[in-house]
């Protein structure tokens, strides 16, 4: 009872649907014409079948034997030879030639020749009218056409009536009904064939998805993109655009745009948008800065292919203000994580050394080598938060110190100026890129050098900062000089060459130059970039 209830509450599929609605339509379409056709047609064989009568009828009324014989009563063999000829040839039930009196001078049956015509429709056809009619005579049921014989002065002399059974109409008109009902099987047949057919074509063009299936992932899909958090933007092959979902909406109304874009063409709604080279190309774009009225966004850009073919793209963005609060939470975790590390690992290495000198009991030594630590320690770091007011920056480079003594090469810092002025989030983020990058790369190149040693040199100027990174590695190759900034590009395998190129960038968006210099003695970046306080922020909003 249970697995009846649950099939009567499961929803058909679509096969079964279509076949059902389409076999419902023909049946319904093929009982309706074979109405329409049965009628027609049987009204159609009737008018024939009196139409041929009353032709045969005026026939054998214009007969020069028939009109000799009613004038001067001849002989009657040869009008009853005559009729039973034409009877015969038309294949008439029967052909008869009355006088005026309904008297027979020809039938079928000679015997009746010369008695009463029977029927009791013959007296308007004495009468001088001529018509059609059914009645029942000596031969059985017919269907009559009668028609008045006239003399060449127009005087009625007789009379002419030919019969066609109605069991002759009445089988014609069934043997055409029959062919109406098995057309209209057939065309039944073909109809449930071809809603099977369509139903399988469409399901497979659905990729086998059933309607309620359809309607269950469109909700899902719809309740996804308008919860995730990215702004979502999707056009067409046309470039029109056909789906915004709320963050994207949220985003273009803080940037000043119109609230529902949809419908519209993209370079219509944003100009500066290069959703159109993807569609061209086929290519993605990731992490691509965008300005939308002045506010900043990172979009991804993909193709939306469907059988090898571009029928739009997808655009996923954020405000990369956002973003860079983010970025800026995860260097500075990153940075103190970094820094403990490297310190830990130091620590542990001086703790073995001070073991050491415990048990060989070389207190004097002892002294001199913690004193020695303390003060190298204060110094580095008195060195870097006294020249350096920005508490990020100045703990990112103290963070460096100590990961490239765990490297076994010696860091330098030099500061020529003194930074009184914090910086602003956005520069402090591109300055702890570019220097990171920059000193990671030059510990790496030190990797199999004899002399490792690295400088870094910051120097401010007005609004620039002056920074330079020099290493005692073997230098950058010619053929190399023009690569590494690229992005993915690196001589140290895959999965690598992202830190010089987001280098690049970050000195790019502050503003900056760049120069390279190399030798086999060693390589040197020399930076310059605008210098953005907190306070010039301030003043600036």
């Amino acid at each position: 009872m249970n697995e009846v209830i649950f099939l009567l509450k499961r929803p058909f599929s679509l096969s079964f649907i279509i076949t059902i609605f389409g076999c419902v339509v023909v049946l319904l379409s093929l009982l309706i014409t074979d109405l329409l056709i049965n009628f027609t047609t049987s009204e159609r064989i009737i008018d024939n079948q009196e139409e041929k009568a009353q032709i045969v009828s005026r026939t054998v009324a214009e007969s020069k034997i028939v009109k000799d014989h009613l004038l001067l009563k001849g002989n009657t063999e040869e009008v009853q030879d005559y009729t039973l000829e034409v009877q015969e040839i038309t294949d008439m039930m029967f052909v008869v030639v009355m006088n005026m009196e309904g008297v027979r001078q020809s039938h079928p049956n000679p015997n009746l020749i010369g008695k009463k015509f029977v029927g009791g429709d013959e007296k308007e056809v004495l009468q001088g009218r001529e018509y059609i009619s059914k009645s029942k005579g000596t031969l059985g049921d017919s269907l009559r056409a009668f028609t008045p014989v006239y003399d060449t002065n127009d005087n009625q002399i007789g009379a002419v009536a030919v019969g066609i059974s109605l069991e002759d109409v009445q089988l014609s008109l069934t043997q055409n009904h029959r062919n109406i009902i098995i057309g209209s099987v057939f065309g039944i047949l073909v109809g449930i064939l071809g809603a099977f057919l369509l139903a399988k074509y469409i399901k497979r063009m659905l990729f086998g998805l059933e309607p309620y299936a359809i309607s269950k992932l469109l909700q899902e899909r719809s309740t996804m993109l308008q919860s995730v958090h990215e702004g979502v933007l999707a056009v067409d092959e046309n470039l029109t655009i056909t789906l915004v979902n709320k963050s994207a909406l949220a985003l273009f109304e803080k940037a000043g745009l119109e609230k529902n874009p949809v419908g519209m063409k993209i370079s219509d709604y944003m100009s500066n948008s290069t959703i159109e080279r993807v569609i061209k190309t086929g290519e993605s774009e990731r992490d691509v800065e965008q300005l939308i009225k002045g506010m900043s966004i990172l979009a991804n850009r993909e193709p939306l292919i469907v059988n090898n073919k571009i029928v739009g793209a997808i655009s996923t963005f954020r405000d990369k203000t956002e973003v860079n609060q983010l970025a800026n939470q995860l260097t500075g975790i990153q940075t103190y994580v970094e820094t403990l590390r490297a310190q830990s690992h130091e620590f542990m290495n001086r703790l073995h050394v001070i073991f050491g000198m415990v048990q060989l009991e070389a207190y004097d030594e002892l002294k001199s080598f913690i004193r020695q630590i303390i003060d190298h320690q204060n110094q580095e770091v008195a060195m870097v938060t006294n020249s350096i007011k920005d508490p990020v920056l100045a703990g990112f480079i103290l963070g460096k110190l100590s990961y490239a003594r765990e490297e076994k090469v010696e860091l330098k810092v030099i500061n020529d100026t003194e930074f009184s002025r914090p910086l602003s989030i956005e520069s402090s983020q591109e300055l702890i890129t570019i220097i990171g990058n920059l000193i990671d790369n030059a510990i790496e190149a030190l990797s199999t050098s004899k002399e490792k040693k690295i400088e870094l040199k910051l120097k401010e100027e007005g609004d620039m900062l002056h920074i330079e990174v020099s290493d005692t590695g073997p230098g950058i190759t010619e053929t190399n000089q023009d690569s590494i900034f690229k992005k993915g590009f690196s001589t140290k395998g895959t999965n690598r060459g992202i830190g010089l190129y987001l280098t690049k960038q970050s000195i790019e968006k502050l503003n900056g130059k760049l120069n390279v210099i190399t030798s086999e003695k060693g390589t040197t970046f020399k930076v310059a970039v605008e210098y953005v306080s907190r306070k010039d922020v301030k003043k600036h909003d």
